[in-house]
């Protein structure tokens, strides 16, 4: 043997026989020296690339108690981060510690997601896995990659490699550094066992904290969420703060640093970090000294959060093994803190959900169950939400036992906010309705109640119309809603009752002008939400009043309800590839007798 490195130099082109001969012997000189005693599991993926062609090597050392095998050791190309860890069976590296048979040459482009993207991000194309074995015990497997097919004269000395790092890592393994080694791995499977026990967000944190104070000997700690939206760290649990929240902008101190730029700091003296906050020791009547903090990284290499120590307990500074204890434990980390976010979100999403619900049936309740029978009349209403709860509003309120006053209304806007409007409409006119007999003066009490309770910031369109159910009459106003469509029964024709004003709740002391129109026997109201007449085809045209007015006057010799059903399954045949959604509330009122005066003639009830 020849312990010179230069008499052993790779030569120029492909290497002989007698080259890798040499190279396997200083291997064993190198093993068997007291210098590299200490680094026996370093050196044996770096020997396997600077001496046999390997591109990149990785040593996974096996974990009886999870049965998973951890990556330990890399030389060679970097390939990207990826998962520390492959379960018995899982993919190529947990397929060889299963069957502990050679893996030669698998693929990359052939495997899984995995290893595509390694294969993707290095160049590298094959991998040889091989199990190392000493005493029929299992202790690892060795990974060695290349950018092309490796011939089977290089294999052949793998092989033979790695039988001799078997029995040097056996060596290793078998006393102090064995146990060091399965210990910090069985630390680690108990550790991830933990942190999948709870989906609660709050006692994850606190667990996490717990564990790694625990196993790296910290004073204090602080774990801290990642918030992108709005690029701060944020933090409820953090040891002798009370649960105090902490928010953090990304790049300011420690933790903020680390939060932006992924990279781990471990310093004996955090005052020396120019970007270190004293703030906070001044505020908790503390001393930092020793710091490490380090990202928490989803297995995708994203960051999902941070985790802060402080003050090692005795000695003066975080050790390599701590860091590397943390890293191994990242992805568990975030994986277990994903799974909790995820919980969260259901559970509230399950709460408002059921509070949606809720508010839903309170506002129908709101809303007339039924309209009301009146005799010579045909009233029928449809209500379709696009939300769980809208703004749309629709009424009846018999003033008498002959007047008749139709609502309908509709709030700007959509969902909670408008229902809440449309409610405090609902109260506010059914007060209004007992003391006032004029249509302009309801009007204008409304626009002044919704402009005040509102200051401004909602407004809504409103129909008001004044039926005379005995003579055939109807005054209204309409306050900037879609017109009403009376269709005449024995033509066809239609008209637009837009007489009125501004919208409700937007401009105060507003004017508003009543208009009247004569009902006959056959005539057919209809009052909508613009729900109806701007529903949407494709081509983004709308339904709009003339398919409305055309589609009432085919079905006019109808009932009520039938015409209702007909307009409503032309609008959705017309907008069912259109995108544009809206509330719908859809009212017609049929006449189907004449009054007991000639309605051309009688002269309708007065509301002033």
């Amino acid at each position: 043997m020849n312990p010179n490195p230069a008499a052993t130099k790779p030569a120029k082109g492909k290497p002989t026989r007698k080259d890798y001969v040499g190279r396997f012997a200083e291997a064993v000189t190198r093993f068997s020296s007291q210098e590299t005693e200490g680094n026996v599991l370093g050196q044996i993926p770096q020997t396997l690339v600077d001496h046999f062609e390997a591109a990149r090597c990785e040593l996974w050392l096996w974990d009886e108690s999870s049965r998973s095998v951890y990556l330990t050791h890399v030389a060679g190309q970097e390939a990207g981060r990826r998962r520390d860890y492959a379960s018995l069976g899982e993919g190529a590296i947990g397929g060889a510690a299963k069957d502990r048979a050679v893996h030669e040459n698998v693929p990359l482009s052939e495997r899984g997601q995995e290893e595509r993207e390694i294969a993707a991000r290095s160049g590298l194309s094959h991998v040889s896995v091989f199990p190392l074995i000493a005493h029929e015990q299992l202790l690892g497997v060795m990974a060695g990659y290349t950018r092309a097919e490796a011939d089977s004269e290089l294999l052949r000395w793998w092989q033979l490699y790695v039988e001799l790092c078997a029995v040097a890592a056996h060596e290793v393994l078998s006393e102090a550094q064995s146990k060091k080694t399965i210990t910090q791995l069985s630390l680690l499977f108990e550790a991830t066992r933990l942190l999948n026990s709870t989906l609660d967000l709050s006692e994850l944190l606190e667990l996490i904290l717990k564990i790694a104070r625990t196993e790296v000997k910290a004073d204090r700690g602080s774990v801290f969420l990642v918030d992108r939206r709005a690029e701060e760290l944020w933090s409820i649990v953090a040891s002798g703060l009370d649960h105090q929240e902490i928010r953090v902008p990304f790049g300011r101190g420690v933790a903020g640093m680390v939060g932006q730029t992924g990279q781990p700091i471990n310093v004996e003296d955090a005052y020396s970090l120019p970007y270190f906050d004293p703030g906070y020791d001044k505020k908790f009547a503390y001393t930092t000294r020793s710091l490490m903090c380090l990202p928490i990284r989803h297995h995708d290499g994203q960051i999902v959060g941070v985790i802060q120590l402080l003050n090692k307990q005795g000695a003066s500074k975080f050790t390599g093994d701590d860091e590397e204890f943390l890293t191994k434990l990242s992805g568990h980390m975030a994986m277990a803190l994903e799974n909790a976010r995820l919980h969260r979100e259901i559970v509230e999403k399950q709460r408002l959900e059921k509070e949606m619900a809720l508010a839903r049936q309170i506002q129908r309740s709101l809303l007339p169950e039924a309209p009301p029978i009146v005799p010579g009349y045909e009233i029928s209403v449809i209500n379709e939400p696009c939300f769980e709860v809208g703004g749309d509003y629709y009424d009846f309120l018999n003033l008498g036992p002959q007047t008749l006053l139709l609502v309908i209304a509709d709030v700007e806007g959509k969902g909670v906010s408008s229902a809440l409007v449309m409610s405090n409409l609902q109260a506010t006119l059914r007060a209004l309705v007992m003391h006032l007999h004029s249509l302009e003066v309801l009007a204008l009490s409304l626009n002044e109640m919704i402009c005040t309770d509102t200051k401004q910031q909602k407004f809504l369109s409103m129909f008001l119309g004044l039926v005379d159910t005995r003579r055939g009459g109807l005054h209204y106003i309409n306050a900037g809603h879609v017109p009403p469509i009376l269709i005449s029964g024995p033509t066809g024709e239609y008209k637009l009752l837009e007489e009125g004003g501004t919208v409700i709740g937007l401009f105060p002391h507003s004017e508003y002008n009543r208009g009247s129109a004569t009902l006959a026997r056959g005539d057919v109201l209809v009052c909508c939400t613009d729900g109806i007449l701007e529903a949407m085809d494709e081509k983004e045209d709308e339904y709009g009043v003339e398919r409305l007015a055309a589609c009432v006057a085919r079905y006019r010799t109808k009932s009520a309800q039938a015409i209702v059903v007909a307009v409503i399954a032309e609008v959705n045949e017309f907008s069912k590839n259109g995108t544009h959604i809206d509330d719908k509330v859809l009212m017609v009122m049929k006449i189907t007798k004449a009054g007991a005066v000639d309605a051309a003639k009688a002269p309708t009830k007065s509301v002033n």
